[in-house]
Formats: C-alpha cells, sequence, structure tokens
C-alpha cells in the first residue's frame, strides 16, 4: 500500500511539474517579425536602419498534453491526437516560416528589388507499422502476421519522414526581364576637404610652382525611381577652392549647382504593369504559401489519423491475440488432464504446448508492434519527442474505437470530383503559379525591346570669389568682376543658382538596340517553356486528383465488403470451432484438429481488425482526396495557423 501510494504521489508531481513546463495554448507560434513604431517621424526613420526582432521558437508543449496524461498513461482521442498536433507537431511550425518568408518577399519587391524566393516543400509523417498483418502502405484486405524486425535502414523506412518537393521551391525561378526601378529614395550625402600639392611645369600658368589648393566640398543628392519607369535624381554641389596661385582673378572661389535630371523609359521597362510584376508575383507567392500550409496540414492530420486507427487496431489485434493464447492454454490444460487419467495420449500435449508457444510469439510480437506505433506518435504530437520523460514513459490509451461501418450513403462521383477540384490546395497551387508564369514572361518579352529613353535635365550654377590682390592690374583698385557680381560668399551663390542666372538645359532621346538579343531572346523561351510546363502539371494534377478521388471512393466500397466478408468469416468460424470442440470432447475429433480451428478463428479475428482499421483508413483518404478533411475535423485555417485550438480536450476515464 505503501509503494502504491508513492507511486502516485511521483505521478501526480511528475504531471504538476509537466503543467508547469507546458505552453500556454492560447499562444501564437506564428512566427513574429516585429514592427516598426510609427508614432513620429524620428523615431519611425531611425528604425528604417534597425533590424527587426522575430520571435524564438517556444518548443515546449502545450498544457493539453499534460491533461491528458494520468498514471503514466497518455489517455488519446482522436480529436486529442489531431488537437495536438495542430499545436506542436513541427511540420506545421516549418511551414508557419514559409509565409513570413513570402511577406519579406512582398517588401523587398516594393523596395525595387529582385525576389529571393521560398521552398516549398511537404514533410510526409512516418507511415509506421501499420495496422495488425498489413503491410507498411496499408492496403484493403487480411494478411499474415508480421514477424520481421527491422535491422536495416529499409526495415527503419516505417518510422521515418520522407519530403515531397512542390514544383514552386527554390530562388527566383523567372527570368529578371527588364531592370526594376529602385522604389525605394535613395538620399547621398558627402562633405570632403583636400590639400592639394600640384608641382607645375610651366610656371606662366598660374605664376607659382608648386601650386597648393585648399578645397572644399560639400554635395547632397535624391533620386527614386517610379513605376512608370520614370527615374528622377536632383544634386546640389558646393565647391570652395583656395590657392596660391598668383595669375587666378578670385581667390578664394567658390562654385556650385542644383540640378534635377528626369529619365522615362519609352520601350523597355515603361508601364506599371512591367515594373510591379515582382510585387504581383510576390503576393501570388504568399497566397501559394497559404496554400501550401493547408496542404502540409491535410496530409498531417490525415497521417494522424491513419497512425491512430492503426494503434486503435493494433491494440484490438492483441485483444485477439489475448484471446487465441487463452483459448491455447485451455486446450493445454484439457489436454493434461486427460493424459494424467490415460484418456489421451501424451503426444497431444506436446501439439497443445507448442500452439501454446506459438501464440506467445504472436502475442509478444503484436505487443512490440504497439510500442513502436506509440514512439512514432508521441514524436509527430509533441515538440521533443520522448526526450520529455512523462511523454517517454507513458503507454498511449486510445479512447476511441473504430466506428463499425453501415450501408454507405449513395455517392455522386461526378460532385465529388467537382468538389475536390475547388478544394483541393495543391489545385489552387497550380493556378497560382500559371498566373507567376504569365507575369514573369510579360517582363521577359519586355526586355526584347530596344532600349529608348527620354531624358531632360536642368542644371543652374553658380560662381562667386573674392578678388584676388596679386592678380590686381598696377595702380588698380578693384578688378571688372565686381561690375558682373562675381564677388560674394554662400548668400550670392546661392542667389545665382536659385535665380537661374547661368542655367544649362539638356533635352534628348537615348537608344540602345542589342543587335544580336540572344540573351533576351533565350530568356523568353525558356519562360514560354515554363509557362506551357506549368499548364501540363495543373492538367496532370488534375488528372491526378479525378483519379485520387475515384479511386478513394473505390476502395471505400471495397473496405466495407471486405470488413462484411470478414465479419461474416468470423462469424462462421466461431460456430466451426464450437463444432470441432464438441466433436473433440466426445472423441471425434483430435487436438491437431482443434488447434487448427483455432488458429483459423484466430486469423479470421484478425483479418476482421484489419478489414475494420482499412475501412477507417479508407474514409479518411477519401475526406483526404476531395480536400475535407477540415471540414470534417471541424478546423479553420486561421486556428490551424496560430497553432491554436480552442476546444477542451477529452474527458479522462476516471482514476483507479
Amino acid at each position: 500500500m505503501k509503494k502504491r501510494w508513492l507511486c502516485s504521489l511521483l505521478l501526480t508531481s511528475g504531471a504538476l511539474f509537466a503543467q508547469e513546463d507546458a505552453r500556454p495554448a492560447n499562444q501564437d507560434q506564428t512566427p513574429h517579425v516585429s514592427a516598426a513604431p510609427k508614432d513620429n517621424f524620428l523615431r519611425n526613420l531611425r528604425n528604417r536602419y534597425l533590424p527587426r526582432e522575430v520571435s524564438a521558437v517556444d518548443f515546449r508543449n502545450t498544457g493539453r498534453l499534460g491533461k491528458l496524461i494520468r498514471g503514466g498513461n497518455l489517455y488519446l482521442s482522436l480529436q486529442d491526437a489531431i488537437d495536438l498536433a495542430i499545436e506542436n507537431n513541427l511540420d506545421l511550425q516549418l511551414q508557419r516560416f514559409n509565409t513570413r518568408f513570402a511577406e519579406s518577399d512582398i517588401l523587398r519587391a516594393k523596395g525595387g528589388g529582385v525576389l529571393r524566393g521560398v521552398d516549398f516543400n511537404i514533410r510526409n509523417l512516418p507511415q509506421g507499422i501499420g495496422g495488425p498483418g498489413s503491410p507498411l502502405l496499408t492496403t484493403v484486405g487480411g494478411n499474415s502476421a508480421i514477424t520481421t524486425v527491422a535491422s536495416n535502414s529499409a526495415d527503419l523506412a516505417p518510422l521515418q519522414e520522407t519530403t515531397t518537393s512542390l514544383s514552386v521551391n527554390g530562388a527566383f525561378p523567372y527570368a529578371t526581364g527588364t531592370a526594376i526601378p529602385q522604389f525605394d529614395p535613395s538620399l547621398t550625402a558627402q562633405l570632403q576637404g583636400s590639400h592639394i600639392t600640384t608641382l607645375e611645369t610651366n610656371f606662366g600658368s598660374f605664376g607659382v610652382n608648386p601650386l597648393v589648393s585648399n578645397v572644399f566640398l560639400g554635395n547632397i543628392g535624391y533620386s527614386q525611381g517610379f513605376a512608370t519607369g520614370t527615374n528622377v535624381s536632383a544634386a546640389f554641389n558646393e565647391t570652395r577652392t583656395n590657392t596660391n596661385a598668383v595669375n587666378s582673378n578670385y581667390n578664394p572661389f567658390t562654385t556650385g549647382y542644383a540640378s534635377v535630371t528626369v529619365s522615362q523609359h519609352l520601350l523597355q521597362g515603361f508601364g506599371t504593369a512591367n515594373n510591379r510584376r515582382f510585387i504581383r508575383i510576390a503576393e501570388n507567392t504568399r497566397k501559394i504559401s497559404e496554400e501550401v500550409f493547408k496542404q502540409q496540414l491535410i496530409e498531417t492530420l490525415w497521417s494522424i489519423t491513419r497512425l491512430y486507427y492503426d494503434l486503435v487496431s493494433l491494440n484490438e489485434d492483441v485483444r485477439v491475440k489475448r484471446q487465441a493464447l487463452d483459448a491455447a492454454r485451455k486446450l493445454f490444460e484439457n489436454n493434461k488432464s486427460q493424459v494424467e487419467v490415460g484418456t489421451l495420449a501424451p503426444i497431444e500435449v506436446k501439439r497443445a504446448q507448442a500452439e501454446v508457444a506459438r501464440t506467445q510469439e504472436d502475442l509478444t510480437n503484436s505487443t512490440n508492434l504497439i510500442l513502436q506505433q506509440e514512439l512514432i506518435l508521441k514524436n509527430v504530437l509533441t515538440r521533443r519527442g520522448t526526450k520529455d520523460p512523462m511523454v517517454g514513459s507513458a503507454r498511449i490509451v486510445p479512447l476511441d474505437s473504430i466506428e463499425k461501418p453501415k450501408e454507405l450513403p449513395a455517392s455522386n462521383t461526378a460532385e465529388l470530383v467537382v468538389g475536390a477540384l475547388q478544394n483541393r490546395p495543391d489545385l489552387a497551387q497550380a493556378g497560382l503559379q500559371i498566373q507567376n508564369a504569365e507575369i514573369g514572361l510579360k517582363g521577359s518579352k519586355n526586355a526584347l525591346l530596344p532600349q529608348l529613353d527620354f531624358v531632360a535635365n536642368l542644371q543652374n550654377n553658380g560662381y562667386v570669389g573674392q578678388v584676388n590682390p596679386l592678380d590686381l592690374p598696377l595702380g588698380a583698385v578693384t578688378s571688372p568682376a565686381i561690375e558682373r557680381g562675381l564677388i560674394g560668399g554662400g548668400a550670392t551663390l546661392l542667389g545665382q543658382i536659385f535665380g537661374r542666372n547661368y542655367p544649362n538645359y539638356t533635352v534628348g532621346v537615348q537608344l540602345n538596340v542589342s543587335l544580336g538579343n540572344r540573351v533576351a531572346q533565350a530568356d523568353v523561351i525558356r519562360d514560354e517553356l515554363q509557362l506551357r510546363q506549368s499548364e501540363v502539371r495543373k492538367q496532370q494534377l488534375e488528372n491526378e486528383v479525378r483519379l485520387e478521388v475515384e479511386n478513394a471512393l473505390l476502395n471505400v466500397q471495397r473496405a466495407l465488403a471486405s470488413y462484411k466478408a470478414a465479419q461474416e468469416t468470423r462469424e462462421l468460424q466461431e460456430e466451426a470451432l464450437d463444432a470441432e470442440q464438441q466433436r473433440y470432447q466426445v472423441g471425434a475429433s483430435t487436438t491437431y484438429l482443434v488447434i487448427q480451428y483455432q488458429r483459423d478463428l484466430a486469423q479470421a479475428r484478425s483479418t476482421e481488425v484489419v478489414a475494420l482499421g482499412n475501412y477507417a483508413k479508407a474514409k479518411s483518404a477519401l475526406d483526404r482526396a476531395t480536400g475535407k478533411t477540415l471540414e470534417t475535423y471541424k478546423i479553420t485555417l486561421d486556428d490551424a495557423f496560430k497553432g491554436v485550438v480552442t476546444r477542451a480536450s477529452s474527458e479522462l476515464p476516471p482514476a483507479k
């Protein structure tokens, strides 16, 4: 009693510890990128040059897991398994990052950058052990018991995840086409002071040798591109020079200018549709990331359902194996009694004893399969797998049994196919891929055109300085420069520039033609081939969806027929065994025949278990094929993306 009380105390304290170490159930698992505050201009400007913070991943499991553990057992309904997967499965967590990658590409495109692309892969959960006596890829129908032991990497494949690469992945797959304008404005500024000593070969040039100059330079510039294909740049420059030159009329002197240049692409690079194409592609890629997450969610939940039903079937098969073992032991005891009284040959005891050993081996093997299946489920339903001691030591107790099938309602295959074509996320992805290919092709075709640009420049100049006293004519008091208004400082210079005293105007067109143009031609050919390839992929996918739906519906019908046949076979085997045992009791049969009938009944019961599990998995596969998995389990995509499930866990059975 004391030992039992101590164990109970340890289990309770462990559960409490697990709850304290749990992640809140309402904690949003979407990777969070901090937003720049916009409360004032200066802070907003400052934050443009600081990195955004990305939230860390919380590797704790949600408290839902701890609530389902009691007395060393993890009591799990199918709905609980699905909810735990949404909250804790790392495959779903990996997919949540892709949406953020796509959003960063949108931000990059709005600034005028080239897209980096997003890798899209679907992680497939381990196949699992399969149902009792079934191959790894579960099919309809019963099979003999599995007795092999994993001894190499191929045998361990059921325990490992696999990756399916989608056709949209990697770096930006289209030609870059015409250069995108830099939509983010750019500001440049320079301050520079120089001391320059120049050895002159002609003394008469400046009247000194060497020529020593002190130059101070300051300039500021602004440039920005626009989606129309327009580029605007403005600049202001001021340079002050002080030299030891004798022949210079002005010393020191200051020069400066203010200029505005506008260029407009007329052929290549013209138009908002062309120059905003990366933004549109990036926005479509974000939509693709949402559809890929939905596809990963459906694949994950379908796999969880399959793994759960297999665990239920394996547990039911263990019950069948125990029944077979009990029957074998009972026969063994009866034979021993009859041998002792001399009514049965001793060899019959050996036969019965061998049957006990065989059924014990089957039971041990089936029990180990359950342990393997539980390990897989623990790994896909938690964030740290069996690293958590409470999870590692817990045995999974399925709360749901597989509902026995009834007659199937009449299904319209055409309606199921139409629904699948509307609901399947992989088809939505294919449609978005075609849109992106068309957008990319337009950019490549635009790059075929010659580069013809209209360019206009307005520049106002200024020049001021002080009269060089070393350069005044003998007896002169002033210089003609004073009369021309060139004497002064910075204010005079600005007056000249903005008064347009010395303006320059430039208007023209620039033409740049590639006479071979083979690079652009190759890019257009490749992008158009990719577009046609995407159209073929979509048609191929539509065909596969139709095939999957029709095949899944046929599998459900076959599974139902298989279960009914297995059920009838089991009932007949029970009657046959009962009749043979009655004959055996009156001496009209042998131990060998009774053992054979017991084996047949055990196999019939296992086959019925397999058939029932296959029916449940076939229905789940039909939901997956028609895109109704989320609807079946009442899951919203938004909650799944956040990793938040609001419904309560199943009620646990009373503590013993």
